[in-house]
């Protein structure tokens, strides 16, 4: 997990802890893993799991984290959270929050969700954040104008108590219609309680293509404001016009981290996915509709066909299907692979777990990594991809942390939480397709959660072996 060379030896579990590397001859149970790697659990930096981590999986079913090796999921990106927010009967969702299920907000304050989680625990660890959207759903009237004072207090008022409830930090997304008027002095506003308990603040940028130097330096800027360790979400350039300007864009994000913390998280793939958004498919090679609600019958379906069918422009196709959500292949792949390979890089799959057609990153971005990038195209070693997965996000997240109230995390390290992952680095791959988005990764051969096996080729095995994660 250190990114430090493999070695070859035997680690001895207790109680869920790792007590020691050593021989086995005091060992109740032994498990032969020779010609495999037993590596850290892998900590999902990115996700949208809020609501997925409240249901209890299936035992002998696959699930889409634990069958590729993920035991710890951060939750609560993207401006996007669950709590603090009770819908009432009359509200409605605006996209992007709708990314959750509309049920699944009866939480009027962070607490109760981390209770929640406490009560019937999940099937592997949660890291929580508060989304600044979330926020301004339960705040304020009307989201096409910047917060006023009064409404600005009272969003930094709740983060302040969802910190001390064991909230982990605050996300942003201001390049959502929801949270696009918040201004720079909104966010550090809102973002100030970070500054005392030197939280995080993990940015969805305002502008991912054309803008997006604009869009760094105020990251930069709000979270200097707060003091925050800062986490820019699924970097990317959106858009033929941005191939290529990841030359540009992690010079700055180095020169960024040389004054204050930073790093970014990335998902393996040239494609991302998002709320249906008419300017978003002019940036993209191809589109394919995930849902829509208008259309339900389009999941799975190309826009283009789509619109030459009812002889519309993809943009004109697009509003008659929304609200709805998409794939937007427009990427370079040169920059993806330029991105996953910094060393400021940690790994996150910004899955959507609730779309009926979902991208296949949700069930493969943790073994794609291991597969595709690290064996057969040689972006980096075993080593090193094991890092950007274990070691580097639980050091960014504070999991490494002994003063935290929970075991540390990310490394197999005496003291550390049995959080393990048994795999074949000749097979693992993932099987995820966009045709076939929902299929769980190879060569994953045993998963544990905090020292119970939780899941392996035979699906789950542990239901609730997980455990919400409080920050202290």
């Amino acid at each position: 997990g250190s990114g430090t060379p493999a070695d070859a030896g035997c680690l001895s579990v207790r109680d869920g802890v790792i007590v020691a590397a050593s021989q086995t001859d005091q060992a109740r149970n032994t498990i032969d893993c020779q010609g495999l790697v037993l590596c850290p659990g892998f900590i999902d930096a990115h996700t949208h799991d809020d609501a997925l981590v409240l249901q209890t999986p299936a035992l002998g079913k696959p699930h889409p984290k634990l069958s590729q090796g993920v035991t710890t999921v951060v939750t609560g990106n993207c401006g996007v959270s669950l709590a603090p927010l009770r819908l009432r009967g009359d509200q409605t969702l605006p996209a992007p929050l709708d990314v959750l299920p509309p049920a699944a907000f009866k939480f009027a304050e962070f607490a109760e969700y981390l209770q929640a989680l406490s009560v019937s625990p999940p099937a592997l660890n949660v890291l929580s954040l508060v989304g600044h959207t979330t926020l301004r759903a339960k705040h304020m009237a009307a989201l096409d104008r910047e917060a006023s004072a009064d409404e600005q207090a009272a969003m930094a008022h709740e983060l302040d108590s969802a910190l001390d409830a064991g909230a982990w930090g605050l996300s942003t997304g201001v390049f959502y219609p929801p949270a696009r008027a918040a201004t720079q002095a909104e966010l550090c506003a809102v973002a100030a309680p970070l500054k005392a308990k030197k939280s995080l603040l993990t940015m969805h940028l305002r502008s991912e293509a054309d803008e997006i130097e604009a869009a760094l330096r105020e990251a930069f800027a709000v979270a200097k404001s707060c003091e925050a360790n800062l986490v820019l979400s699924h970097h990317k350039l959106m858009g033929l016009a941005n191939h290529g300007k990841s030359a540009i864009t992690l010079p700055m994000i180095e020169q960024a981290a040389r004054l204050q913390p930073v790093c970014m998280d990335c998902y393996p793939y040239d494609a991302s996915s998002t709320m249906l958004l008419s300017e978003r498919v002019a940036m993209a090679r191809q589109v394919r509709i995930t849902e829509s609600a208008a259309l339900p019958e389009a999941s799975g379906r190309w826009l283009h066909d789509l619109a030459a069918e009812r002889g519309l422009s993809q943009e004109a196709m697009a509003q008659q299907l929304m609200p709805g959500r998409a794939i937007y292949f427009g990427m370079a792949e040169a920059d993806v692979q330029r991105i996953l390979a910094h060393p400021l890089t940690m790994i996150g799959s910004d899955g959507l777990a609730h779309d009926a057609q979902p991208h296949p990153r949700l069930w493969g971005s943790f073994a794609r990594v291991l597969g595709h990038y690290r064996r057969d195209l040689g972006l980096f070693s075993l080593e090193t991809a094991t890092h950007k997965m274990t070691g580097l996000p639980a050091a960014r997240f504070g999991l490494d942390n002994r003063s935290q109230p929970q075991a540390p995390r990310g490394l197999l390290r005496e003291g550390f939480a049995a959080d393990l992952v048994l795999l074949n680095p000749e097979t693992v791959a993932d099987a995820a397709s966009y045709d076939h988005p929902q299929r769980p990764a190879l060569g994953i051969e045993a998963v544990y959660v905090n020292g119970q096996l939780a899941s392996n080729a035979q699906g789950v095995q542990r239901a609730h072996a997980g455990l919400a994660l409080r920050a202290a």
